[in-house]
């Protein structure tokens, strides 16, 4: 078996908010399901603005596919109460396995809550619940923008993985090197667990302009100036950007990354492309059976 045919492969939705958009998140749910990944996630709003559509569409997923649903839990905002009945809500759903962040405030009159950190949120889930959750947490190779220091940032996910974490899951980034030097850092800490690239594929520049400078990930100039220079020529930025995260995907598997968890922004058309390029260049094994017999095609459905 070839070393990628193990690759952990992992795919990001947001819940919908309109008709519109649960028919879109269910077409590409069924599109990205025919590549046996190893779990979808569920995003959790700001200061849990969507938890009961967090939990809604974990729900609806789980009717949808055998896929593994992984939600996302935030600790900002929330008493230990509310997260031990989340925790049990999850439980109920046969749910073994969170995405444990602190999250960010919605607001400045949000209260901030009793649990105050990510490695904080990793403990509790721990004492309430011991072995039963697998945890990811959040790692950031260009490092979080409120972190004081790079050390600083290393030292926190360290105390994640202290707390009991089982892997990371980083922030997008376009730059392979910072995140190969990014786990020679976590090694020097010990820190060994598995920490799975984020990947944002580029649909549109604008809005990846603009998430980009709310979460801090860079873009590195000559891809901001080249992705401006397409204007409105969407087709051409989304082949050029297709051409970018491809490279970007060869160079982290190639150097021996454990595998790809992609932000969907719940389309799954820049998935399939990414992964018909897997399979033409013979990248990502496990894609050949699904392209060779028929490439899956998005539909409206119910």
């Amino acid at each position: 078996m070839n070393k990628t045919d193990r690759l952990r492969m992992s795919f990001e939705f947001f819940p919908p908010k309109t008709s519109e958009g649960i028919l879109q998140l269910k077409s590409s749910v069924d599109a990205l399901s025919l590549f046996s990944p190893h779990f979808f996630s569920v995003t959790f709003g700001a200061g849990g603005s969507t938890r009961d559509g967090t939990i809604e569409t974990v729900k609806m997923l789980q009717q949808r596919s055998s896929i593994p649903l992984v939600p996302h839990l935030t600790c900002v905002g929330f008493s230990r109460a509310d997260i031990i009945y989340l925790l049990k809500i999850y439980e109920a759903l046969g749910i073994n396995r969170l995405v444990a962040l602190r999250g960010d405030l919605p607001s400045k009159n949000t209260p901030e809550g009793e649990v105050h950190y990510a490695y904080d949120l990793v403990t509790l889930i721990r004492e309430e619940t011991g072995d039963y959750f697998q945890i990811e947490v959040a790692a950031y190779p260009e490092y979080h923008p409120q972190a004081q220091s790079t050390c600083e940032d290393i030292i926190n996910l360290k105390k994640k993985i202290d707390a009991g974490a089982n892997a990371a899951i980083t922030q997008y980034f376009f730059n392979s090197d910072a995140y190969f030097y990014f786990i020679e850092e976590c090694a020097k800490q010990q820190i060994f667990v598995p920490i799975v690239p984020g990947v944002m594929p580029i649909v549109q520049f604008n809005k990846l302009a603009h998430f980009s400078d709310l979460c801090g990930a860079e873009i590195p100039r000559w891809l901001r100036k080249r992705l401006a220079s397409f204007g409105n020529d969407i087709e051409s930025l989304q082949s050029f950007g297709l051409d970018v995260i491809y490279q970007l995907c060869e160079k982290l598997i190639e150097g021996g990354a454990p595998g790809l968890h992609v932000y969907t922004l719940n389309q799954a058309e820049a998935s399939l492309a990414l992964f018909k390029m897997f399979y033409e260049n013979r990248l990502f094994h496990s894609t050949n059976a699904i392209f060779e017999n028929e490439q899956p095609v998005l539909q409206n459905t119910n």
